[in-house]
């Protein structure tokens, strides 16, 4: 096979980028902070306003839930004042809440702002993923393991930030992201060129509407389930392990730079050896054995810190896989079926934590648990209802990574059969 002709590359870096996909990439790796942002002062917040484990996760909640549905009108949004003013809009409304969180004095308060801290959110994390696609180089699969990179890194430091300054007060963390955001804000502002305003003007019902296609609904229904355990282990494990909440940071660290190299590195390889199919019915099976572990074995800290490690792994690889999958099977923009499956997903992300804590107050601390894995189970269930489309997505990437490679595609066996 003769090798690749002038002008065109064997392979891509997703690391070799314009300057404004780093600007946008570190805005997503301080936006993906404040989802383990406030892991470590969780018991903090719980003793010194005098919450209840309960009323403590609703800082998941209120922030989850509102941006699983402010997804909904970032579409709307976005294609009448351009993907540019939307992530500024977005960080804007960040900056503002997470202060405003950081300043209150009450569980209420807290969780109030979380909730406007979810409108920005959703504002800004489905534009990025746009604006990231729309302006890397190296084609569709280095975009998303470069915006992957940043949630994982997000991830990763969110809880070390945390725990720092959580250890001074638990203030600290919110006054922390907002003071990152504005440095994201003004780097957006003078390294983001803005993108043309779509032709089509997308409606509110947009997003909806693309959930009757069966791939992206069968996808977001997964990624529901998974979300339902991943964000259970999130946030209500800190309680149970009764660590500091410098301890508690080091723990989620861990956890977090799991969570980015499986991202960047375990899932193209794993794909690459068993197949999309293979990779996800593996991976959901795997992640719920780690969910059971900590579910027999809750109360002992040892066994239940290293498999909220563990489990990392397992959430790295699920995040890069199917948000490729989800990108390419939808037949709708892109903007748009980032807000669809969004909305699919964090509504079960939000719902989980408040879910365990109750749970927990009426029945034992290993529920939640139990029922996390049993939610992946049931996204296996639903994932294998879709088994052709997956891999009909699989040789569309394939495609997509060929294109950019200035190369034919590939004429490759079915990995899954």
């Amino acid at each position: 096979m003769s090798g690749p002709s002038a002008g065109q590359t064997a392979s891509v870096s997703p690391f070799k980028q314009p300057k404004a996909v780093f600007a946008v990439a570190f805005a997503c790796v301080v936006s993906f902070m404040g989802i383990g942002l406030v892991d470590p002062i969780l018991p903090a917040i719980s003793e010194d306003l005098d919450a209840s484990p309960s009323q403590v996760t609703l800082l998941f909640t209120s922030y989850l839930v509102v941006t699983a549905v402010a997804m909904l009108i970032t579409g709307w949004v976005s294609s009448r004042i351009g993907a540019k003013r939307t992530l500024v809009v977005g960080l804007v409304v960040i900056v503002i809440f997470s202060a405003l969180a950081g300043a209150s004095g009450s569980i209420n308060g807290i969780v109030g702002f979380r909730a406007g801290w979810g409108v920005g959110n959703a504002l800004f994390i489905a534009t990025s993923l746009a604006v990231i696609v729309a302006s890397a180089s190296g084609g569709f699969s280095g975009a998303i393991i470069l915006y992957e990179t940043a949630l994982g890194l997000g991830i990763a430091v969110g809880p070390l930030l945390g725990g720092l300054l959580g250890d001074v007060s638990w203030r600290g963390p919110f006054f922390g992201v907002s003071a990152l955001m504005a440095i994201a804000l003004i780097a957006t502002l003078i390294l983001v060129e803005p993108l043309p305003t779509p032709a089509r003007k997308t409606s509110l019902a947009d997003p909806l509407r693309a959930l009757r296609h069966r791939g992206l609904l069968t996808l977001s229904l997964t990624a529901l389930c998974y979300n339902w355990a991943f964000f259970t282990v999130l946030g209500y494990a800190p309680f149970p392990m009764g660590l500091s909440a410098i301890r508690l940071g080091l723990v989620f660290t861990g956890w977090g730079i799991l969570v980015a190299f499986f991202s960047v590195f375990g899932a193209p390889w794993l794909q690459r050896r068993l197949g999309l199919a293979r990779t996800l019915y593996a991976n959901l099976a795997l992640f719920a054995v780690v969910i059971l572990v900590i579910a027999i074995w809750t109360t002992h800290v040892a066994v239940l810190v290293t498999a909220v490690i563990v489990a990392g792994v397992f959430i790295g690889i699920n995040n890069t896989v199917t948000t490729q999958a989800v990108m390419t099977v939808a037949p709708v923009e892109r903007p748009v079926a980032s807000a669809a499956y969004g909305f699919v997903r964090f509504i079960g992300g939000g719902l989980a934590p408040y879910a365990a804590g109750k749970l927990v107050e009426a029945t034992n601390i290993h529920v939640p648990f139990y029922l996390g894995a049993g939610t992946l189970l049931l996204g296996i269930a639903i994932l294998a209802t879709a088994h052709q489309l997956l891999n009909e997505t699989e040789r569309a990437q394939r495609g997509e990574q060929a294109a950019a490679q200035g190369r034919p595609a590939e004429r490759q066996p079915d990995p899954a059969r």
